[in-house]
């Protein structure tokens, strides 16, 4: 064998041992952080719980169980930088955990709730929802680290889901029926998923300053708001979640006025 092969082979070999012992000390832990993921698998349980009460036909059930699954969601990633227990697995599994609690949850309920007797029309609006939430975490999963922080690109999936989830609470708490407002939901809802993979900026209020000092007049704003959300939950909840819904496209007609 001629010697140019016999080193190329040898270092060859060299190469690939060299690169087995650094797989080999690269290799991630096999273990997952356990606090972070109980806030997350606690949301999924929520939004699972959802279907399950919109099927049994306890849709102010289903509606309160998304916003339980929207605070568990803001909590597990506060958990997850507090205690410095942030993960690759982590945030593929709370991206999923939302797929379920703002993108599939909220489409079923509404189907149930009021979209089922239009047929096909009731199907194809809450499909464009679902697939609009599963683009937008799709596109929000690439994006990260490219964007601006103080605006989302498009509406977030949990505001989507309190716009829904919201007004069927507020229907059901005022003695209005989903048959009553079926062709209100039938363009509610595809038009909520579409402004999810629009290109509406959106607040997203991470700037926010919440250690520094704040004039006295936004702490009694503070409180006549968790006051209003304390006497009617279901309207003043609804209500805010549609406001930063059209915030966006207000937004948009201000620019073209100036």
């Amino acid at each position: 064998m001629p010697a140019e092969e016999t080193e190329t082979e040898l270092r060859s070999e060299q190469v690939e041992g060299s690169e087995n012992s650094e797989t080999t000390k690269k290799q991630p832990h096999r273990g997952v952080y356990l606090l972070p993921n109980l806030f997350t698998t606690a949301a999924l349980f929520s939004g699972f719980y959802s279907i399950i009460a919109a099927m049994n036909g306890n849709f102010t059930q289903a509606s309160v169980a998304i916003f339980i699954s929207m605070v568990l969601d803001g909590l597990d990633g506060r958990v997850a930088r507090l205690t410095r227990t942030q993960s690759a697995f982590g945030a593929e599994y709370d991206s999923l955990a939302d797929m379920v609690s703002f993108g599939i949850a909220p489409a079923l309920v509404a189907f149930t709730w009021a979209l089922a007797p239009l047929g096909k029309v009731g199907w194809i609006a809450a499909f464009i929802y679902a697939v609009g939430a599963a683009l937008r975490l799709a596109r929000f999963n690439t994006m990260i680290g490219s964007q601006d922080k103080r605006y989302f690109t498009g509406l977030p999936s949990p505001s989507a889901a309190g716009i829904v989830a919201g007004f069927i609470w507020a229907c059901e708490s005022s003695g209005v029926s989903g048959d009553q407002v079926a062709s209100v939901m039938a363009l509610l809802v595809p038009v909520t998923g579409l402004l999810m993979v629009s290109n509406v900026k959106y607040r997203s209020f991470k700037d926010l300053n919440i250690k520094g000092r704040v004039p006295f007049v936004v702490l009694l704003i503070a409180v006549l708001v968790l006051v209003l959300i304390a006497l009617e939950p279901a309207l003043v909840l609804a209500g805010v979640f549609c406001a930063y819904g059209l915030w966006g496209l207000l937004g948009i007609f201000i620019k073209q006025l100036r």
